[in-house]
Parts: structure tokens; sequence; C-alpha cells
């Protein structure tokens, strides 16, 4: 299935403006390089950057997988909601967040707090454990919320022929539920990895010094400090080159389910009691402990600043909405697109993956170099921003979206070819039934991630055109913090309301 030829249609002409759009922004940096020589800094920064991305991802899977399977096999009331608020960390913005682990786990929080009173030495949250912590603090979500999706994909049916055979647990996980995980985990170490790769804001505040400056900070060093474009060229082709590596690599590690057609039946498990239990719930619990409590604390330093917020909110407020709502609509359907054809071509999962290689730094100041000699950027800072929004989402609602589209594939192209049934009634009555959970979570992830995003929109932003995010940092930078925490808070309410509103939809109408 994965090596058919590429056939003409949407999906094509889509996976090749992604490809314009990305290969596009990088030659406009790249033809600005006069020196392809790295430098020893660069070095070390790049040997930086690829520790803590490969650190921080196989930490967050190796906690993502117990805490995934602990949440899919135990009911218990509030389960949903915390299924859902566990999702937060990853759909904060970045500045907020770490405003929020800071609070926890800097030298005047609770930890070191209690450290101290034990008689032990306080712990510094910068350097390389505090990038890590950082990124398993953002990523673990989103690994055990694909992971869950993952499990929950597979047919009831499996489950009920495993209990009724009286398998053992570890017989059930061996021919049951690692036929899946090893399908999925090439994936969710991939992803996590780019984006750790690529990540700015966590580097930049709790990096600590040189020693532990990324490629991402190299970047953003050379073009706003030393205007060097040559220099930031070189290290953009760096980093796209060992994204797109690491994106071929998991596309070819990434294996097939193949389980057979389910009916659909609700899943009624005898999870095992005694240890497994008692193991299961504590897993839970230092997960939504670990999770939460940096978003508790970012919620009572915000409201204080309520009662004095800062002139131009409500504007900036009105802008991110807009930009996240439409972002949001063009990722979805577009990754929705991309991933029931990459079920037949793997040429199309690529398309989907190569914005992985790119960060909205580089991609924005391609797009800047790009349209500068045309047009102000202030002019065109709205649109801009929506579409780099939402080409950078696609890559997550793509691999949330792909194995249950596989699956799909497999159990009823044949039938629905069969029947002759027209593209719109396969969609509307077998496609989107089907992934209707995925992509409820996608399109609140996309929402949220563009509701909190500042990294195009402060190249392209002028005085009167900034969002909510681009507001709290110049209050902050203003240091008005006790606005910037009222600001931050409403920021909090707003990407966390979509991507919960979102969601909700789409276990709706998946259950309905």
């Amino acid at each position: 299935m994965a090596n058919r030829a590429v056939q003409i249609g949407p999906a094509f002409w889509l996976s090749l403006t992604i490809a314009a759009l990305i290969l596009g922004s990088a030659a406009m940096l790249a033809l600005r390089a006069e020196s392809w020589a790295l430098a020893p800094s660069d070095w070390a920064a790049l040997r930086f950057t690829v520790w803590q991305a490969s650190l921080s991802a196989l930490i967050s899977a190796a906690l993502a997988i117990p805490t995934a399977r602990a949440l899919f096999r135990r009911r218990f009331p509030g389960r949903e909601l915390l299924i859902r608020l566990l999702a937060a960390p990853f759909v904060l913005p970045v500045v907020v967040a770490v405003l929020g682990i800071l609070s926890i786990f800097g030298r005047q929080g609770p930890l070191n707090a209690a450290l101290v009173a034990l008689g032990l030495p306080p712990l510094s949250i910068f350097g390389l454990h505090g990038v890590v912590l950082a990124h398993v603090f953002f990523n673990l979500p989103l690994a055990t919320r694909m992971l869950l999706h993952g499990w929950q994909a597979i047919p009831s049916e499996r489950f009920r022929l495993a209990q009724s055979l009286g398998l053992p647990a570890s017989a059930q996980f061996l021919h049951v539920e690692w036929p899946m995980l090893r399908g999925q985990i090439p994936g969710i170490l991939a992803v996590v990895f780019l984006i750790c790769l690529t990540s700015f804001a966590v580097a930049l505040t709790l990096g600590g010094g040189p020693k532990s400056s990324t490629l991402e900070l190299a970047i953003y060093q050379a073009l706003r400090f030393e205007f060097d474009l040559g220099r930031a060229a070189l290290l953009a082709t760096l980093q796209f080159v060992l994204c797109a590596a690491v994106t071929l690599a998991s596309a070819r590690l990434t294996l097939q389910q193949g389980f057979a057609a389910g009916l659909d039946r609700p899943l009624a498990l005898r999870p095992p009691r005694g240890w497994r239990l008692a193991g299961d719930v504590l897993i839970i619990v230092l997960a939504a402990v670990f999770l939460l409590a940096p978003l508790l604390a970012v919620v009572v330093k915000g409201l204080p600043g309520l009662a004095n917020l800062p002139n131009g909110l409500w504007e900036a407020t009105l802008r991110s909405l807009v930009i996240a709502l439409i972002s949001a609509g063009v990722a979805t359907a577009a990754s929705l697109t991309l991933a029931l054809a990459a079920t037949r071509s793997r040429f199309m999962e690529l398309a989907a993956m190569l914005p992985l290689a790119a960060s909205s730094l580089v991609l924005g100041t391609g797009l800047f170099l790009a349209l500068r000699p045309f047009v102000t950027p202030e002019a065109v800072a709205l649109p801009v921003t929506i579409l780099v929004n939402a080409t950078l989402t696609l890559p997550f609602l793509v691999r949330l979206l792909l194995p249950e589209a596989r699956q799909l594939q497999a159990d009823y192209s044949r039938l629905t070819a069969s029947l002759g049934l027209p593209p719109a009634t396969v969609l509307r009555y077998v496609t989107l039934p089907r992934l209707a959970r995925p992509l409820g979570y996608g399109a609140g992830l996309a929402a949220a991630l563009s509701m909190g995003d500042l990294g195009v929109i402060a190249l392209f932003a002028g005085d009167s055109g900034a969002t909510l995010p681009l507001l709290v940092q110049r209050l902050m930078g203003a240091y008005r913090m006790t606005q910037a925490g009222a600001a931050a808070l409403i920021l909090v309410t707003l990407s966390f309301g979509l991507f919960w509103a979102f969601d909700r939809i789409g276990s709706r109408y998946a259950d309905a």
C-alpha cells in the first residue's frame, strides 16, 4: 500500500505547497550564506541540541507508556476531566508555562523549600536538567494522548478474546498491546525529538549559559544580535538536514498495526487488581501532580492582576482568537487530507512531516526576507501568522490521525469501493465517525498552539498589531509583572478552553 504511485489530487498539490513553503523559506536564508564552515561554538550547540532532544524524547516516551496504559484500563469518577487537564501543559504558551515551572521547581519553589527543610542542598533549574525537565513537562501529555488513542484503536474483540482465554496481564500485553506500541513508539520519539530540537523559549529561559546553547538559540543570536544571515543560513540548513534525517528514519521504522476489523463494541475490561491497581493509581497521581502543579501556580500568580487589566488587552485577545480559529480549521482540513493520502503513499507522510524540519523562527525569517521588498511586514502579519501556525501544527495532527487512518483503510477501503460509494458519503458515514476523536483532539491542539504562538508575530507585528502572547511578552519586558500575570491567565484560560471545546466535540461525535 505504501509504495503505490502518487496520485495527482488535492493531497498532492497540498504536499507541494508545504514543500515550497518550507524549502523556499530555507532557500531565502541559504542565498545569504557566505561560508559553510562550522565554528567550535556551532559544534557545541549541535551536540547539546541532539543530546537534550534525545534525553527528552526517551524520558517522555518512557513515562507516557505506563501513564497512558493506566488511564486506558482504569475507570474512575472524573477520568475524562483528568485526561483533558493532563493535556494542558502541551497547549500552554511556552513563556507562561516556563513561569509555572520556575514557580514549582525554581529556587523559591516548594521543591527546593522541602529540600532545604530536610537539610539537603537546593537544586538549580537551569542547565541541561532544567531544559530536559521542561521538555518532558511539555511533551509527556502529547505522547500520553497519542498512546491513549493507540490503545483505544485496538479492537475490543482482541481484549475479550484474551480474557476468555485466561491470558495473564503479561501475555495480553505481549500479544495485544505490544504490536500497537511497536507501531506507535518510533513516530512518537521522532515527533518529541523534533519538537525539542527546534525548541526556542525553553532553551532561552532555562539554558543557563553558552554551554547550554542550542541550534535554535544560535540561529536567533545570528539573526537578532549579529544580523549574520550567512551563519544563520548555515545553522538553519544543518537543523533542516538533521530533522529531515530523523523524519525519514522514523517513517521507515513505523510499522502498521495490522489489527483485524472490529465491531465498534464498547470495551468492558476486567483490569488486574492488587499491586497492579496500586501501581496504576500511583502513576496517575504522580503524573497529575507533575503536570498540573505548574498550571495551578500560573493561576495563583495571575489572579491579583485581574483588577487592573492593561490597555489593548481585548483587541489583542480578539486578534489571537481569529488567528487560532482560522489556523485550526486550515490545519484540520489539511491534516485529514494528508493522513488519508498517506495510507496509500509514503511520500504524503513525508510531506506532512516536513514542517518539523523548520521552526517558526526560521520559517518566519524566510518569509520576512521574501515579502519585505514587496509589502510592509505589518500589512501581512495576520495572514502570515495563520499560514505558519497551520503549517507547523500539521505534523502533530497527521501523526495523531495516521494510525487510525491506516486501520480505517485496511478495514473499509475494499468494502466502500465494492459498494461504489461516492467520496462524500464515505467521508460522512465512515471516515469522520471513526476519526472524530483524534480529529477533535488535533483541532483543539492546533487552536491552542496558535493561540499561544509568539514566534512569527514577533517578527511581523507592529506596535498596534499585537496578539495576546506578544502583549504578555511586552508587559514582562516592561516589568509590569502583575498585569502580565493577569494577561497570561486570560491567555491560558482561552487556550485551554479552545482545546477543551474541540476535544469534547470530537469525543461526542465519536461516541454517537
